[in-house]
């Protein structure tokens, strides 16, 4: 038997994870000195509690998962006969795949018949919750694992996930802008347009001034790159700014029609931590990344 694997970073919630029959690894966050796991320390994520945190001063910090912890998610399964799927977020940006790979090294040796196999998304939030869903759905298809994977090395990099942050000063801590570029585009409102590209990092492609600038400038990336989106959903993810995905919503409906499939996702807290709150972004099927 093949059982399915995700993590909290690809925005997949258990809700989402019963659906499609993952099971679910919690990416930690900190807050205070204190580790925090999504639905493992609580049941329901109160993002709204979660971003006003933000907005009140605090800077979360993430951190890897350990090695005993992979062991901890993945053994029982292999202790079963099972073999493994893990659809996960981009390994070019966490130490936390260094882990995974000590974890099963020490499987390995226990359980050499068993096999693993993974999905690098390459991206983070929704990139990776488009991702996530479109096996799961092959997966409930009872397709094979040959199947699935040969879909991936085709797809993986026919989706897009374009967005912008509101508040540079928690890409400053994370290290992805510099301190003179976090500091004045919080002055002046500037809004860095960030990209993850086809090795699944984050590239800023274009500064835009204001949040109505921002949104067009999404929008034209939409408008350049989408290919058969009528057939995908278009996912809009936002940390606590709900207001501003509606409008992203009704700048894709005003384009496209109503019958696009729009969805809406909140940004999960591990990566919210990185982009702050009232980010915007979007993820659509494309002609490339």
């Amino acid at each position: 038997m093949l059982v399915l694997f995700t993590d909290t970073n690809t925005d997949v919630t258990p809700s989402i994870a019963k659906e499609y029959g993952y099971n679910l690894i919690s990416m930690p966050y900190t807050i205070d000195e204190k580790d925090i796991y999504p639905y493992v320390d609580y049941t329901e994520y109160d993002y709204q509690a979660f971003y006003n945190t933000l907005r009140g001063g605090v800077l979360p910090k993430t951190s890897a998962i350990s090695p005993a912890t992979y062991v901890d998610y993945f053994e029982p399964h292999f202790k079963a006969g099972n073999d493994i799927l893990y659809v996960h977020f981009s390994a070019a940006m966490s130490g936390t795949f260094n882990s995974l790979k000590l974890a099963l090294e020490m499987l390995k040796e226990k359980y050499p018949e068993r096999k693993f196999y993974q999905i690098d998304t390459k991206f983070i939030s929704i990139g990776g919750l488009c991702i996530a869903r479109e096996v799961g759905r092959l997966y409930k298809e009872n397709k094979t694992i040959e199947e699935i994977l040969e879909w991936a090395d085709k797809e993986v990099d026919r989706f897009a996930l374009y967005f912008y942050a509101d508040d540079l000063k928690f890409f400053k801590r994370s290290g992805r802008i510099s301190n003179f570029s976090a500091t004045m585009g919080t002055i002046i409102g500037i809004h860095p347009i960030i990209h993850v590209d086809d090795q699944g990092v984050m590239t800023t492609i274009a500064k835009e001034r204001g949040r109505k600038k921002a949104l067009n400038k999404v929008m034209e990336y939409v408008e350049t790159l989408a290919d058969d989106i009528y057939n995908h959903p278009v996912l809009i993810a936002h940390s606590d700014s709900l207001e501003l995905a509606e409008k992203l919503r009704d700048m894709l409906v005003e384009k496209y029609g109503s019958e696009l499939q729009i969805e809406f996702s909140v940004v999960n807290p591990t990566i919210g931590s990185h982009c702050g709150p009232n980010a915007i972004g979007v993820c659509f099927h494309a002609k490339h990344r």
